[in-house]
């Protein structure tokens, strides 16, 4: 029997944006990136086919835009297979009920991730004192209160595989989250990074708005464990990626990318942690 979904009690639009909204990019052939507001969904599949897969859903209120994008890519008749989910902040599953109402596919998570997406537990409330930005300091606006998808939502298999990407593996990349994943396919080494790491500094509310270039370390002011997070860094450097679609800012590819992951790395208690 199919369970109520439910956002949280702290669920509203945000009046965030970049010069990035409502735009698409085809990184690959089969890999599109759209930006929804100030967050990047990811479409995998070849355009016009009916395999294809969703990997987040944007922030909130954005999901006639998502499906309207969907469309235009892959025609009215078809549908993802499936949503599947680096994580679960707001901006990452803000619109997942509306699709899931739309399309009737599940959703995947990792199973550390699940207690926020079935209403058992709220993430932290967002440090505003994380970074002097000004997106860090409105961050005590966003939700934290977890998300209700009931059995809509399962666990992604322990192996490592991806539901319906069978040239991809998930990565365990905790960090920002407890459950955070990352997608990697080892034949032409693209990357989806959700918010393991960024190119844009996601504190700054200029750097948002411009989608200025810059290889960052995940949102500050909803990272969980810093230390951690550096550990899921490194763990994907290890991967040599040659393409990666991050959750927020463009999508980077070659040396600028292996460069700026590298000097992420070597200068992360500089830029991407806290100064307490």
């Amino acid at each position: 029997m199919e369970q109520e979904m439910k956002y949280g009690n702290d669920y509203k639009f945000i009046p965030a944006t970049s010069v990035a909204s409502g735009k698409g990019v085809e990184v690959l052939p089969d890999l599109y990136m759209y930006t929804t507001q100030i967050a990047n969904i990811c479409l995998v599949g070849e355009p016009n086919c009916n395999e294809f897969v969703l990997v987040d859903a944007g922030v909130p209120k954005q999901a006639d835009k998502i499906i309207a994008e969907v469309e235009e890519r892959f025609g009215k008749e078809n549908k993802p297979k499936a949503i599947i989910l680096t994580h679960g902040h707001f901006d990452h599953v803000g619109s997942i009920i509306e699709l899931i109402e739309k399309w009737e596919v599940p959703v995947y998570a990792h199973e550390l991730e699940m207690p926020y997406l079935t209403g058992a537990m709220n993430y932290p409330h967002p440090d505003a004192s994380s970074d002097p930005g000004l997106v860090a300091k409105m961050s005590p606006m966003f939700p934290n209160d977890a998300i209700n998808l009931g059995n809509h939502v399962q666990a992604l298999p322990t192996d490592g595989s991806v539901p319906f990407l069978p040239e991809f593996r998930w990565i365990h990349t905790p960090g920002h989250t407890r459950g955070h994943v990352s997608f990697f396919r080892d034949k032409d080494r693209a990357l989806i990074a959700g918010d393991a790491f960024i190119t844009v500094k996601q504190e700054s509310l200029t750097s948002v708005i411009s989608q200025k270039e810059e290889i960052s370390g995940p949102p500050k002011y909803l990272t969980q464990d810093f230390a951690e997070a550096l550990k899921s860094i490194k763990k994907l450097i290890q991967l040599k990626p040659e393409v990666a679609i991050t959750g927020h800012g463009v999508a980077m590819s070659g040396q600028e990318l292996r460069d700026g992951l590298d000097h992420l790395v070597h200068h992360y208690a500089e830029y991407a942690k806290p100064n307490q």
